[in-house]
């Protein structure tokens, strides 16, 4: 989600490229409708990293690209990307890859003090400057936006009709987990106080959304409901996860995946931080909201806390019922 505006920017400085996107066979449901790709390849990881770097490099030799970018910064992108004979390889100058790029990039001085879109965007930048295109620079930022196809959506809302949501009262959506850290998660009876407050003072639709790992806390969050949300939760996969948060008018989450994508597709966001970073990873949209108390440890970027979790448990549900109120009387 974060390199999408480099994407764009590739995109428009190369609009008469052929752009492909090679990522793993999970993101393919993220980018299936954008427009500034012109097609997706996929791969899947297996438990032999040489079969899978043989593998992918002979699928891209297969293509004869002339140019690659590479967004990861691992050294096995790199190896790929050389053995796939592509002529021109950008990318940044660490994991020890610096051999195998023709354009090794780097790290600019500024990474851990900005966005990361920016820290993509400067990538492109070289590949702009090899090419004497002229733009203004990284800051010169396209959105982080993401098409939807109307298709999709109706299905979508066809669905969620098949749960039992009313379609004339507001939906709200609840990522109530984060796959990667216990820390980054608001409590789960919190989640449930609030999702009670939404249904009963606002007459709001909830459904609780996430993937398969995060049932257990979305479970949590239902068995303390009084008005039990409808839990969607490792019922979609993440193309349909895409289509959903388009069909919402509101999700509340911690700081997780879809609080990237929500914004991306026009859902107004309100994200919990806590232990990240929000100054270099919040959801760069201006439809994305932070609620975060601040802190002396925070952020501190620990997987789990090691005192009393102060910077989750000192945001109120009342704080974040009236930011969700405001949103939803704006949009």
């Amino acid at each position: 989600m974060m390199a999408i505006p480099a994407m764009r920017r590739l995109r428009q400085s190369f609009p008469q490229a052929e752009i492909t996107l090679h990522t793993r066979s999970w993101a393919e449901g993220i980018f299936r409708d954008a427009d500034f790709i012109d097609q997706i390849l996929t791969f899947d990881k297996t438990s032999s990293k040489i079969k899978d770097v043989v593998r992918e490099s002979r699928a891209l030799r297969e293509k004869k690209f002339d140019i690659a970018v590479l967004l990861p910064n691992s050294f096995e992108s790199a190896l790929v990307a050389k053995l796939a004979g592509i002529p021109k390889r950008f990318g940044y100058a660490k994991d020890g890859r610096s051999m195998l790029l023709t354009f090794a990039v780097k790290v600019p001085a500024w990474k851990n003090e900005r966005h990361e879109v920016f820290y993509y965007l400067n990538l492109v930048s070289a590949l702009e400057n090899d090419q004497s295109i002229t733009q203004s620079g990284p800051d010169d930022t396209p959105a982080l936006d993401l098409n939807v196809s109307a298709e999709r959506r109706a299905a979508m809302r066809g669905k969620l009709s098949g749960f039992g949501l009313d379609p004339a009262k507001p939906t709200i959506a609840l990522g109530v987990g984060s796959t990667n850290s216990r820390a980054k998660r608001w409590p789960a009876e919190r989640y449930a106080q609030l999702n009670d407050r939404l249904q009963e003072e606002l007459n709001a639709n909830v459904v609780l959304v996430g993937g398969p790992d995060e049932l257990d806390v979305s479970q949590e969050v239902f068995d303390g409901s009084r008005a039990k949300p409808v839990v969607l939760t490792g019922q979609t996969d993440l193309a349909e996860a895409v289509a959903l948060l388009a069909e919402v008018d509101l999700l509340i989450s911690n700081d997780m995946g879809l609080a990237h994508i929500a914004p991306a597709v026009g859902t107004k966001t309100l994200v919990i931080f806590g232990p990240t970073n929000p100054e270099t990873t919040r959801p760069f949209s201006d439809d994305a909201v932070i609620i975060r108390e601040g802190v002396d440890c925070s952020p501190c970027m620990l997987r789990d806390c090691p005192i009393d979790h102060r910077c989750m448990t000192r945001i109120s549900v009342d704080e974040v019922f009236e930011k969700a109120k405001t949103s939803l009387e704006a949009a």
